[in-house]
């Protein structure tokens, strides 16, 4: 903005204030206008119409003792129409909306304990706008918006605050394993009782099977060789598998099988406990 000759510019989205001896006069728009300063007239400054945002911080206490600093963020521009209020009712705009952000702020959060002042920062800023807003009209100024865009609590409590979050946390945590770990113990012994289970199968129908093939040599056996009793097919069998794996284990590299003193003759000896054994088992089941 400059003045030559008696003539002033207003630049865009600026208005200006226009005096004759000291008293004000009219409020110029943007454009170029005529002063003649011969007669009295001046520029006694200018305004700008331009949205502006001032950043305050507040350091006030919670509900709970907790300290806590508070940035609030207003938006405010001069109104045109009431452009001479908004220069010459105030002195200083930014230390006046600074004060009324103080009042509010430190009568609305100690009444908040911590956790809902974060929880109600909206609230907080709406009372700080509706505040602004009744005071600042006056003054030819809007408030356009106000925003708590940040809460700082000192940074012990900061501190504290992450350290029961964590403790929190690993709480869960140990809770999560311990039941995984729980599950895998009962899935494991869930999987060894049915492997046992089968093995039983397993063992119980392979027996089966040797009892069957034994039964069918016998009678085989017996009906192609006259003369013959149950009992010597019995022994033939049993001095048959003897050699058999006597054969297999002479026949690995790398056997680690210990032998006991015995001899082809305690062949006898096992044929007559087994033989002993099934009549006592025929007996007890028959009694």
């Amino acid at each position: 903005m400059g003045q030559a000759f008696g003539c002033i510019q207003v630049d865009q989205s600026t208005v200006a204030v226009k005096e004759q001896f000291g008293k004000f006069d009219e409020v110029l728009e943007p454009g170029c206008h005529f002063l003649p300063w011969c007669i009295g007239y001046q520029l006694a400054g200018s305004l700008t119409l331009r949205l502006q945002q001032l950043d305050v911080r507040c350091e006030t206490k919670t509900k709970d003792n907790v300290f806590v600093t508070v940035v609030a963020s207003i938006q405010y521009r001069a109104l045109a129409d009431k452009a001479a209020d908004a220069f010459y009712k105030l002195s200083n705009t930014k230390e006046q909306i600074q004060a009324y952000v103080f009042d509010v702020i430190r009568a609305t959060v100690p009444k908040l304990d911590l956790d809902s002042t974060f929880e109600q920062k909206n609230d907080i800023a709406k009372a700080v706008e509706n505040e602004l807003e009744k005071a600042m009209s006056a003054y030819g100024f809007e408030i356009v918006q106000t925003l708590i865009v940040d809460i700082e609590p000192d940074a012990q409590v900061k501190r504290a605050m992450n350290e029961i979050n964590a403790a929190a946390r690993l709480r869960v945590a140990a809770t999560e394993k311990a039941e995984a770990e729980k599950i895998l113990q009962i899935k494991r012994a869930e999987g060894e009782a049915e492997s046992k289970y089968l093995s039983g199968l397993g063992i119980a129908r392979q027996r089966q099977a040797i009892v069957d093939g034994l039964r069918d040599s016998v009678i085989a056996f017996s009906e192609n060789v006259p003369g013959t009793s149950a009992k010597d097919v019995m022994d033939m069998v049993l001095v048959t598998q003897y050699f058999d794996t006597m054969k297999e284990i002479g026949a690995s590299s790398k056997s680690s099988a210990v032998f006991i003193p015995h001899g082809p003759g305690a062949v006898k000896d096992i044929a007559t406990q087994i033989r002993e054994g099934l009549l006592q088992g025929s007996a007890a089941s028959t009694s």
